[in-house]
Formats: structure tokens, sequence, C-alpha cells
């Protein structure tokens, strides 16, 4: 391999630092021609999203409100589904930190005054509702994790 003179390896040397300086300058256009696409993309978002919230949208609130539940299922159950055996304790207790903040919000909604007008009777109802059965969701997820905790324990003779 033979070495290359001072005015070799400088003249090289530029030559890398021009081709470097281009790649940087098309890198930059790059990245402001795709800022200039996303940005785009999320006006167009922001005005079907708009469109579709107006009086004369495409999609009527409770149908998009129902197919995010419905979407919420189908991900529960595969989340759910797919832990392993050894998560479900920490599982179930996650799942009751969550009903607390639920019965927290149904008690909110139980305490509302019945003279702040039409919809306070179906607030109480629907607050009791979910008081009762975020409670039996606490109560039973206790339940079953003292049980999954007694299976690791020894057996007594």
């Amino acid at each position: 391999m033979s070495e290359l003179s001072q005015a070799d390896a400088l003249e090289r040397a530029e030559a890398a630092a021009a081709a470097a300086r281009d790649a940087a300058d098309t890198a930059l256009e790059a990245a402001n021609a795709a800022q200039g696409y996303v940005d785009q993309l999320a006006a167009g978002a922001v005005d079907i999203a708009a469109h579709a919230a107006g009086s004369g949208g495409l999609i009527e609130p409770f149908v998009f409100l129902f197919s995010v539940f419905v979407m919420a299922i189908f991900v529960g159950y595969y989340v759910v589904w797919s832990v392993t055996p050894a998560l479900h304790t920490p599982l179930m207790a996650v799942t009751n930190a969550i009903s607390s903040v639920i019965v927290v919000g149904a008690l909110l909604a139980v305490g509302v005054d019945l003279t702040s007008g039409d919809g306070a009777v179906m607030a109480r109802v629907f607050g009791f509702l979910a008081l009762v059965l975020a409670s039996v969701n606490i109560f039973g997820g206790f339940l079953v994790t003292s049980r999954m905790l007694a299976m690791y324990k020894k057996k007594q003779r």
C-alpha cells in the first residue's frame, strides 16, 4: 500500500468534506419536505375530525364512540388472554387500582345535587350503578388474588 503525499491527503479530505456537506444539505431538504408532508397530513386529519364532529358530520358521535368501545373490548380481550399465568396477580392488582378510580368518579356522580337540572337524577342512577359494579369488581379481584397467592403457599401436613 503506497503512502499518500500530504497534498493528496488534503485533497481527498476536502473532497470528503464536500461530499458530507452535500449529503447534509440533501438530508435537510428531505427532512423539510417530510415535515411539510406531516403538516399536511395533520391538517387533513384535523379537517376530517372537525367535519365529523360538526352537525353535518360524516360519522355520528354515537357510532364513533361505540366503535371505540368495541375496539377497546377486543384490545382488552387479547391483552388479558396473552398475559402469562405468572403475571395474573399483578394484572389483578392493576385492575383493582383502575376500579378504585372508577369508584371515586362514581361517588362524585352519586353526590350530584338534585336541584342542578334534568340530568342530575340520571347521573345519580348511573353513578350508583357504576359504584356497585366497580365495588363488585374490586372485591372479586381481591378474592381471586388471594386465591391465586394461596396456590403458591406450601401445603401443611
